[in-house]
């Protein structure tokens, strides 16, 4: 993620977490793509994990909903995915990960349309939270705050498996509707269960071209250069879907 956008979007973000959550805020932690270095403007969110000592009032919440709005209209098309975990869940970690908050483009009209509902309802757990957490630990940045180290334990295999795992089981029915996503995310959750490694989409792909039999090739080249270059493709449905069959397969033996 380069340029002086997406430098003046962080700054402004950290610079008013600062100044609503004040001695509450613990930290800002950046993770995914923009942290593994293959954002594309074009296909990647910002993804963010504000870490909060103690929990945030109403009023902290839509000040900080706000703010998230305003910065999103900053950011590329697919805006920021972020949430707010208080830090008594990062270390020792819980599974799964409790959450204060939650933004994402997808939340956005639902937010504007009632903010104090959205508020409310915006609260719960999410297991993708360990999949988010271990790249934070892994390979993510922390923008602001106390060191990773000092806020995030490390996730257990076990929790982490999980997580990837939901993100992907349904994938031989989704594969024609999110083709990019599901080739690429399967391919690094299988190399994680494979291999141990922690990859980025792209070096999903890239790892998928060496170890996957070459009836895939294509399609996994596809995906690549769709995500990569933001090149509109015309998808193989018939051999995503025994892709998905495949490697679904694979990672659940």
């Amino acid at each position: 993620m380069q340029g002086w956008q997406a430098g003046n979007l962080i700054h402004e973000f950290i610079e008013q977490s600062k100044n609503i959550l004040r001695d509450n805020l613990v930290g800002i932690y950046l993770h995914g793509s923009a942290a593994m270095g293959c954002f594309n403007p074009e296909k990647s969110d910002i993804d963010l994990i504000t870490v909060v000592d103690h929990p945030m009032s109403d009023d902290a919440k839509r000040a900080y909903m706000d703010m998230v709005i305003k910065a999103n209209a900053m950011a590329p098309a697919k805006g920021i995915e972020m949430s707010i975990v208080l830090g008594e869940v990062c270390r020792p970690f819980v599974y799964p990960t409790p959450f204060e908050l939650h933004f994402s483009v997808g939340h956005l009209e639902a937010y504007k349309a009632d903010p104090d509902g959205y508020i409310q309802r915006m609260k719960g757990v999410d297991k993708d939270l360990a999949a988010h957490f271990t790249i934070i630990n892994k390979r993510g940045q922390c923008l602001y705050g106390a060191p990773i180290r000092e806020v995030f334990a490390e996730v257990p295999h076990r929790d982490y498996m999980d997580s990837i795992w939901c993100d992907v089981s349904d994938a031989a029915d989704e594969i024609t509707q999110y083709p990019m996503y599901l080739i690429l995310n399967l391919a690094r959750v299988l190399a994680y269960k494979e291999d141990g490694l922690i990859l980025s989409k792209k070096e999903g792909g890239e790892w998928a071209i060496n170890h996957l039999p070459v009836e895939f090739h294509p399609l996994i080249r596809d995906a690549m250069n769709e995500y990569t270059e933001g090149k509109a493709v015309d998808y193989d449905e018939a051999l995503a879907k025994r892709y998905a069959e495949c490697i679904v397969r694979q990672i659940a033996q």
